[in-house]
């Protein structure tokens, strides 16, 4: 059974107040890196895997998507997402992204925020999407980039608390890393950068974009401290298309 960590207590209420001050990375990097690789979204039915607080769903809605489909593991996430939508072309569901089933080619866009860093069997999820996605369709996501989740100990900072460096160490060693955010024993899977491509690649994707986004220039402007996620990836972004 993968880890369920957003139905920790105190990892859902830190996580809660994160997103909701902004005080992260989401908004001033991963949100418009996203955004710029989705296609027109008019007309399309879309499926969002680990839809969080559904804000996605609500994004595609208004910008003409025909219907979305949001899954989620979490209880806890998925009761706020429910709370704060009221759109009937919008349906939340409680499931597993590498298990998660529906009628072959009823998609024609799937994304995923920040969620597959968190799933154990990769391809199996990969598999998934392209069973669901119609001829031509897209497959958008982000997940944690591979410098980060190789040796996930933060930036070295000298006595004083000023960063030095964020060190990469265990690159090649892929699997698990046991991590703390919130809560001890947050685990995400660590991927090379190739195997995060070439798992599109063996499944039949086409890959058109990939992204390693910093901060944009109104993020800097807003919230200057963010010049040190310039020195580091803190994402990685791919867009794909089945092909057929």
């Amino acid at each position: 059974m993968p880890q369920n960590i957003y139905d920790n207590p105190a990892f859902f209420d830190g996580y809660k107040a994160l997103r909701q001050n902004d005080t992260g990375l989401n908004g001033a990097v991963e949100i418009p890196a996203l955004h710029a690789l989705l296609p027109t979204l008019n007309g399309l039915t879309v499926l969002d895997l680990g839809c969080g607080f559904g804000d996605f769903a609500r994004y595609a809605r208004a910008h003409g998507a025909a219907a979305v489909v949001g899954l989620d593991i979490s209880h806890n996430m998925l009761a706020e997402a429910r709370r704060l939508t009221h759109d009937a072309a919008i349906h939340y569901e409680l499931g597993q992204i590498e298990t998660f089933q529906a009628a072959p080619g009823k998609f024609d866009l799937v994304v995923s925020s920040l969620a597959l860093h968190y799933v154990a069997d990769y391809a199996a999820a990969v598999r998934a999407v392209w069973y669901v996605l119609k001829p031509g369709g897209y497959f958008v996501f982000s997940v944690e980039h591979p410098v980060c989740t190789a040796n996930p100990v933060g930036w070295i900072k000298d006595e004083a608390g000023k960063k030095q460096h964020w060190p990469l160490d265990h690159y090649l060693a892929e699997g698990p890393r046991d991590t703390r955010w919130f809560v001890e024993g947050v685990i995400k899977y660590h991927r090379t950068l190739q195997t995060w491509v070439n798992g599109l690649l063996e499944n039949g994707f086409v890959l058109e974009r990939l992204l390693e986004p910093g901060p944009t220039l109104a993020a800097l402007e807003a919230r200057p401290e963010l010049v040190d996620e310039t020195r580091r990836p803190p994402f990685l972004l791919l867009r794909a298309r089945k092909t057929g």
